[in-house]
């Protein structure tokens, strides 16, 4: 997103939200109960059946996906497809109906392109459940200043999410050369995003995205201090595993499980570096989130050599599916 104040960004969306939006696709994201007093949790029903519990990212994806800032990830020759026909092409090819769209993968956060795109998921029978944002600003910062940009980012977001009907949004909690993770200035950052987020009944979740900034037990510190319904943590099974310690990486996704609402990410491993792929046991995980009553969706986000993410998307599903459906 263009780094444009939100007032420009609101009077963009307003009519958009008052209008053909007006009643959101997700029922999940309605402001405020029948009679008319905001939530103070966050109130998505959930599929009980494991199909209805997956959603496909578009991250795997950036190699076909062309315009916004995945312009520059599309190789030349790959069959070329735009965030619009993601959803379409997730139901038909793979026949789930949940998507996650990477914010890079927006061309636009005008009023009429969220309409296509809320316009898009809706005729593909499909719902969306989450925004991952590409967006890095440091919520720990010693410059308060910087802080303040990661806030209003993550308010900019917020407003896309109920827009198109999105339950929530992840944050990126990005690092700061020579300075140590500070839970307390991210608490209080992140306070600010949970409390915009509750007055839409958007989720904020923190994803195990980066061994320092984003690490498992950091982000957990951070959720418990803040302690607020609508700051949540996003599970990435293999994230973890980069450390190349298996141990740590089921006890990092226990501790996460813990405190997850809506989302996950589901794969069979990660490319720690340019040649060294780690893997980890799905099934073990999804014990894992089984026993910590998770109830929300898992989104895969296929990573790995040798495939394109296709097969490994489809080679995932199924995985998952049996891995759902055993006692």
């Amino acid at each position: 997103m263009k780094q444009s104040s939100r007032r420009r960004f609101l009077q963009q969306t307003a009519g958009l939200t008052a209008s053909a939006l007006a009643a959101p696709f997700f029922p999940a994201i309605l402001e405020a109960d029948s009679q008319g007093r905001p939530h103070r949790q966050p109130d998505v029903q959930f599929p009980t059946g494991p199909a209805g519990r997956l959603a496909v990212a578009s991250y795997p994806f950036r190699a076909y996906i062309t315009g916004g800032a995945g312009q520059r990830m599309h190789k030349p020759k790959a069959p070329a497809m735009t965030l619009l026909d993601f959803p379409a092409m997730v139901v038909k090819r793979f026949g789930v109906h949940g998507v996650e769209p990477l914010s890079a993968h927006f061309s636009s956060t005008s009023v009429s392109y969220l309409g296509q795109f809320r316009e898009a998921v809706e005729k593909a029978g499909a719902f969306v459940a989450n925004i991952p944002l590409d967006e890095r600003f440091s919520f720990y910062h010693p410059d308060a200043a910087i802080r303040q940009q990661a806030v209003d980012t993550g308010k900019c977001w917020v407003d896309v999410a109920k827009t198109i009907g999105s339950p929530s949004i992840r944050a990126h909690i990005e690092g700061v050369r020579g300075v140590k993770p500070d839970v307390d200035r991210a608490a209080q950052s992140l306070t600010q995003l949970a409390d915009y987020g509750a007055s839409h009944n958007i989720v904020i979740n923190l994803e195990n995205d980066d061994a320092v900034s984003e690490d498992a037990f950091f982000i957990v510190h951070i959720i418990e201090k803040v302690n607020h319904p609508f700051l949540r943590a996003l599970p990435d099974f293999a994230n973890s595993m980069q450390s190349g310690n298996a141990d740590f990486d089921y006890r990092a996704i226990a501790a996460m499980f813990h405190h997850a609402y809506n989302i996950s990410h589901a794969k069979f491993g990660e490319m720690a570096d340019h040649d060294r792929y780690v893997s980890v046991d799905v099934a073990k995980t999804i014990g894992i989130a089984k026993a910590a009553g998770y109830r929300g969706y898992f989104s895969m986000e296929w990573e790995g050599p040798g495939r394109d993410p296709f097969a490994g998307t489809a080679s995932l599903i199924k995985e998952c599916l049996k891995d759902l459906s055993s006692d």
